[in-house]
C-alpha cells in the first residue's frame, strides 16, 4: 500500500463522529478496579480529548517519527495517549504497567523514547502499585545509560478527586478507591501533570497525513532468551487487518457491547480493544481490575452490568475461574452473551467445554483465535456460527491467510500432518521489522525456511483440515525418537478432576534422550500425594500412550507466569534441571514462586 496516504486516528475518530454520525455513541465503558468506580466516554468526547493531548504532545516538542513510551494502567488516558501519538505521526511504545523498572528502562533505551507518560498509582485487586515510583527508578537508570528522555507526563489517577475539586478535570469517575495516601515523587525539571497540560489545550488538531507504510507503534515481545524484541507495525496494513478481523471474527453488529479482557500492554489490547473496535465504531468495556477481585464472580457481574454481547479472554483466566466451580458463574444471568472468544495460547478441550457449557450455556459459538504480536491480527480462527467447532482447534485460516505445515527438512506436508506452522504469503497486518534489528528480523522469521514466515509454533492438521496448535517448537520433546507435544500432555493432565493447571517441560534422560517433567497446580480441596501422582501418570498413558508417561510430577502451588498470564516454560526447564541461572525474570508476575519450586523439586538423580 506504499504511496497511499492515511491517518489511523482520523479513521477511528473523525470519520465515526463526522461521517457516520456516531458522536454520541459510547466508545468505552470504563470499569475501575473497585465495583462502582466507573465512567464512560463517547466518540465525540474521545475525539476532543485525543486532539487536546495531541496538541499537548506537539507543545512538548514531539513530532512525526518520534517515539513515546506509555506506562499506564487500564484507564482511558492510555487509549487517549496512543491515539494522540497516532494523530501526530509519533510512534507509541506501550509498556505493560506490571513490568519492573528494569523492563521499562530496557524498552525506553531500545527505541530511544524522548517522552514518558505514566500515572501516580493504581490498585490491581487489593494490591497498590506505586507506578510513578517505578517509573522514576526506570528514568534514573535510563539517564545513567545516556538516554535522551527529557519529559514525563503524569496522570493523577488515584488522586482524581483533588483534580475534580479545583475544576481542572471535567470528567472524573466516582471514586470508591481503597486509599489515596500515595506520596507521588516529583521532579519539577522533568514531571508535569496531565490535567494541567490538558487544561488549556485546544480540542481541534489537524492530523498528520502519513504514508500507509509509516511506522505506527512498537510493541515488545519476549524472545526465548528473555530479551525483548521491538515488533514494528505500520499505519495502513495494520489498520485494515485489525478492523476487518474484528468485524468478521466477532460478527460485529452496531448494537454490540464488546469486552476484551486483555491489557492494552499486549498486542491483543492494541488490536482488539483499541484499534479494531474503534475502527468499526464499536462500544467496548475497558476494565482496570482482575477476574477474582473483590470476588470470583467479578467478570460475570460486569457482563450483566453492561449487557456484554461479545466476550474475549484468555484460557489462563478460564482455567483460573474453573477452579472455583460453576456456582459463581451461575449466580449471574449472562443472557446478553452471543459470541465467546479465546486468545493467548492453545486452549485445552476441558477448559473449552467448560467455557462453552457453563459460561455460554451451549448457545454461544467460541472463536478460538491463533495469532501473534508479529502478525498484528487473527491468523487461524473459526468464524462464529459459520464454522463447525472442535474444542481446542484454532480451525481455519482467516481471509487471505495461507498456512502450511512443513517437515524438519522444509517439505510442505499435505493432508493430515504435524510439523512447523508457517505462512506462505504476506498479509496486511504482518510486522515490518524488529525496531533497529532488521537482520535479526530476517533471521528469526524467514531464514529457517526461506520463502515462508516461520511462526515458531508446532501444528497438526486433522483429516477435516482443522489446525491444532501443539505449542512452541521449543516445547516439543523427542522421547525415544517420538516427537511429543507438551500441550497435549498438559491437556491430558488437566482433564483429571484434581488438576487446575499443568505445565510440562523436557528433562534430559540417559536412555530416552528426553523425558517429561510435569508441574501441576491442584484445585481447592485436593492434596498432592503418591497415589495422585500414580493416577496422573496412568491418565496420560491412557490418553496419549505409554511413550508419553511422565517421569516426574512436581506439585506447584502456582506457576511462573508473565503478567499477561503466559506460563514461562523457559524458567520451568531450568527448575527441572536444577539450573539456578535463570536469566531475565523481570517479566514475571510473581518471582517469589521460583524459590518454592526449586525447594520442592523432584529428585532427578538417575
Amino acid at each position: 500500500m506504499k504511496g497511499a496516504t492515511t491517518n489511523i486516528c482520523y479513521n477511528l475518530l473523525d470519520r465515526n463522529v463526522n461521517e457516520k454520525k456516531l458522536g454520541d455513541k459510547v466508545a468505552f465503558y470504563w470499569e475501575g478496579n473497585e465495583p462502582g468506580d466507573s465512567t464512560k466516554i463517547t466518540y465525540r468526547e474521545l475525539l476532543h480529548k485525543v486532539c487536546q493531548f495531541a496538541n499537548v504532545l506537539r507543545s512538548q516538542g514531539v513530532k512525526k517519527g518520534d517515539r513515546v513510551s506509555i506506562y499506564l494502567p487500564m484507564i482511558l488516558e492510555l487509549v487517549i495517549a496512543m491515539l494522540a501519538c497516532a494523530r501526530i505521526g509519533a510512534l507509541h511504545s506501550v509498556v505493560f504497567a506490571g513490568f519492573s523498572a528494569d523492563s521499562l528502562c530496557e524498552r525506553i533505551l531500545d527505541c530511544g523514547c524522548s517522552l514518558l507518560i505514566t500515572a501516580d498509582a493504581f490498585y490491581r485487586g487489593d494490591k497498590l502499585v506505586n507506578l510513578k515510583q517505578i517509573a522514576d527508578e526506570a528514568i534514573r537508570k535510563c539517564i545513567d545509560k545516556g538516554s535522551s528522555l527529557k519529559k514525563c507526563i503524569v496522570v493523577k489517577h488515584l488522586g482524581r478527586e483533588e483534580v475534580a475539586v479545583d475544576g481542572t478535570c471535567s470528567k472524573s469517575p466516582p471514586l470508591k478507591r481503597l486509599c489515596q495516601e500515595v506520596q507521588t515523587p516529583w521532579n519539577p525539571a522533568m514531571d508535569t501533570w496531565w490535567h494541567e497540560l490538558m487544561c488549556g489545550a485546544s480540542t481541534e488538531c489537524e492530523p498528520e497525513w502519513c504514508d500507509a507504510e509509516d511506522e505506527l507503534f512498537i510493541l515488545y515481545t519476549s524472545g526465548s532468551t528473555g530479551k525483548p524484541k521491538g515488533v514494528l507495525h505500520t499505519m495502513g496494513g495494520y489498520m485494515i487487518f485489525a478492523a476487518t478481523s474484528f468485524k468478521y471474527v466477532f460478527d460485529y453488529q452496531p448494537e454490540d457491547v464488546y469486552w476484551c479482557t486483555a491489557d492494552i500492554g499486549w498486542i491483543t489490547g492494541h488490536s482488539y480493544l483499541t484499534y479494531g473496535p474503534l475502527a468499526n465504531g464499536a462500544t467496548s468495556v475497558l476494565f482496570e481490575g482482575v477476574p477474582t477481585y473483590p470476588d470470583v464472580g467479578r467478570m460475570w457481574s460486569i457482563i450483566d452490568k453492561y449487557k456484554v454481547t461479545k466476550f474475549y479472554t484468555a484460557p489462563t483466566a478460564i482455567r483460573l475461574l474453573m477452579k472455583y466451580g460453576e456456582e459463581p458463574v451461575k449466580k449471574h444471568s449472562r443472557k446478553s452473551l452471543k459470541v465467546l472468544g479465546t486468545v493467548g495460547e492453545p486452549i485445552n478441550p476441558e477448559a473449552w467445554l467448560w467455557y462453552y457449557r457453563v459460561v455460554g450455556e451451549e448457545r454461544c459459538p467460541i472463536v478460538d483465535t491463533f495469532w501473534q504480536t508479529e502478525t498484528g491480527g487473527h491468523m487461524l480462527t473459526p468464524l462464529p456460527a459459520a464454522t463447525p467447532m472442535k474444542p481446542g482447534s484454532a480451525t481455519f485460516p482467516f481471509f487471505g491467510v495461507v498456512p502450511a505445515i512443513l517437515s524438519d527438512s522444509g517439505e510442505e506436508l499435505e493432508g493430515e500432518a504435524e510439523g512447523y506452522l508457517v505462512f506462505k504469503q504476506p498479509w496486511p497486518g504482518i510486522m515490518r521489522t524488529l525496531y533497529g534489528k532488521h537482520q535479526q528480523f530476517e533471521t528469526i522469521y524467514f531464514q529457517k525456511f526461506p520463502g515462508y514466515y516461520v511462526t515458531g509454533d508446532g501444528c497438526r492438521r486433522d483429516k477435516d483440515g482443522y489446525y491444532w496448535i501443539t505449542g512452541r517448537i521449543d516445547d516439543m520433546l523427542n522421547v525415544s525418537g517420538h516427537l511429543l507435544s507438551t500441550a497435549e500432555v498438559e491437556s491430558a493432565l488437566v482433564e483429571h478432576p484434581a488438576v487446575a493447571e499443568a505445565a510440562v517441560v523436557s528433562h534430559p534422560h540417559p536412555l530416552k534422550g528426553e523425558c517429561l517433567y510435569c508441574f501441576v497446580t491442584l484445585r481447592e480441596g485436593y492434596e498432592f500425594s503418591k497415589s495422585l501422582t500414580d493416577e496422573l501418570k496412568k491418565q496420560v498413558r491412557e490418553k496419549i500412550g505409554p511413550i508419553a508417561t511422565p517421569d516426574y510430577i512436581q506439585y506447584a502451588p502456582s506457576l511462573p507466569k508473565t503478567r499477561s498470564g503466559k506460563i514461562t516454560r523457559r524458567i520451568l526447564r531450568k527448575i527441572a534441571k536444577n539450573d539456578q541461572d535463570l536469566g531475565d525474570i523481570s517479566t514475571l508476575a510473581d518471582p517469589g514462586i521460583i524459590t518454592q519450586l526449586f525447594d520442592s523439586r523432584c529428585d532427578t538423580k538417575q
